[in-house]
């Protein structure tokens, strides 16, 4: 090849250059649409209704698929490193498929959260549901049971059966007793569901008609929510105290 075959080096340079430029400009317009696409925070629900709402909405979005996973980057986290203003508290199972952040689409310091054996409570716990309520003024809590709760199951076995559960298992049984006995008044056909589903019911009133939470109730500044989520098909109903 002679000199006038040979290709310019500098145009060469040149056309990279401009190659390189367009990228750039594509991804600057790519990361442009995209912010302007992304939905801005939401402002922090302060009353029962609109935190109830808020979960709700992000169930719906977990049931059909349409997840935002609002609030989980570094910019939220360096929000809240200093200071939390959940506005919501759940009350679930240990379950490992029964996450709340996920089923109702919430982010970092949106929620807080206690996980218990068939949401059994005792003091420790109780305080636990208390604190937000109490110190910060989050206003829903969610008292969340599910289909097919193992622990439900075992307690109910081991009541029926009068064979208590090795080690602290057992003191899982004795806070549901009170379920036990409401399902076998209730009946039916599946006395394993009746008994989670009274667990929740149960679990939510005493909460709600406690000497500490019940005048945030009464004057509106609290709903005391009980919900029962389908691991069949992700949606969480609700089954008593839902607010206005």
């Amino acid at each position: 090849m002679d000199k006038s075959e040979r290709p310019d080096r500098r145009a060469l340079l040149a056309g990279a250059l401009a190659g390189a430029t367009v990228a750039l400009a594509g991804c600057s317009s790519t990361s442009a649409a995209t912010s302007a696409t992304s939905a801005p925070p939401k402002a922090r629900p302060t009353t029962p209704a609109a935190a109830f709402a808020r979960l709700m909405e992000g169930n719906e979005r977990w049931v059909s698929g349409d997840l935002q996973h609002p609030d989980r980057d570094p910019n939220r986290r360096q929000l809240v490193a200093q200071e939390q203003e959940p506005f919501g508290a759940v009350l679930a199972c240990i379950d490992s498929r029964v996450p709340p952040e996920l089923l109702f689409d919430t982010g970092l310091g949106d929620l807080y959260v206690m996980r218990t054996g068939g949401e059994a409570v005792e003091p420790v716990v109780t305080g636990s549901v208390e604190y937000g309520p109490m110190t910060s003024g989050t206003p829903l809590i969610v008292v969340l049971g599910h289909q097919r709760c193992g622990a439900v199951e075992a307690a109910y076995k081991s009541i029926r059966d009068g064979k208590p559960l090795p080690g602290n298992l057992q003191a899982i049984v004795k806070a549901l007793q009170p379920a036990y006995e409401q399902a076998v008044r209730e009946g039916g056909a599946d006395p394993v569901e009746t008994m989670a589903r009274a667990q929740v019911k149960l679990t939510a009133t005493d909460l709600r008609d406690n000497q500490d939470l019940a005048p945030l109730v009464r004057k509106g500044a609290l709903a005391v929510v009980g919900a029962y989520y389908s691991l069949d098909t992700g949606k969480v109903e609700v089954l008593v105290g839902a607010p206005s």
